[in-house]
């Protein structure tokens, strides 16, 4: 089976699902087969519930405060395993949790889970991508026609329902895009990470 927990960049993170909703150009999946110091990110079978806990137990989280559900997917696709699985590690760990997330949960599971997730997770990181719903369709791919609204309601809800959200870009997008991105931020009233590219 592929890795369920790995790190990269002195953090763990936990890898629960392959599928995903949208399908950018930019992902990571279509060049390279793993991050950090996993060995296999492709799941042949979506792990259980009992394999991700599994997991956890068997990681020694010595010197890490933080367990972040991001992977080969976007996690709230299994979005019971991330409620379960989080709770799990908060009750067991006393550890924080994060999300990064396409934001779209919303419209994938066609009703607000927002509530759900924040009893569980502490803080969201929402991939913006793009300033506008023309050009996020087009580097996004994703399946729903009304994706970038949907992400800014989600981010909308989200800053007041967790300890910490924030909308995230890559420093690749041109000046006057990023100066988009951080206009729809303040006008949402939530932080806008700007983001590093690495290969």
């Amino acid at each position: 089976m592929a890795d369920i927990l790995y790190t990269y960049k002195n953090q763990v993170y936990a890898n629960i699902t392959n599928r995903c909703d949208c399908s950018c150009t930019f992902c990571i999946r279509t060049t390279k087969d793993t991050v950090g110091d996993a060995s296999d990110m492709w799941f042949t079978k979506e792990p259980s519930l009992e394999e991700i806990k599994a997991a956890i137990d068997a990681f020694d989280f010595t010197g890490y405060d933080e367990l972040v559900y991001c992977g080969y997917g976007e996690p709230t696709c299994a979005l019971e395993n991330v409620i379960a699985s989080a709770g799990y590690a908060k009750e067991k760990l006393g550890i924080r949790t994060r999300l990064n997330t396409n934001g779209l949960a919303n419209l994938y599971h066609k009703r607000d889970i927002i509530p759900e997730l924040s009893k569980v997770i502490d803080s969201v990181s929402i991939s913006l991508n793009a300033p506008t719903a023309e050009k996020y369709k087009e580097v996004t791919r994703p399946q729903f026609d009304n994706a970038f609204e949907g992400l800014l309601d989600f981010a909308r809800e989200a800053k007041d329902a967790f300890s910490h959200a924030q909308l995230t870009i890559v420093d690749v997008l041109p000046k006057e895009e990023i100066a988009e991105c951080q206009r729809i931020a303040d006008e949402l009233g939530i932080h806008l990470r700007v983001r590093k590219f690495s290969e």
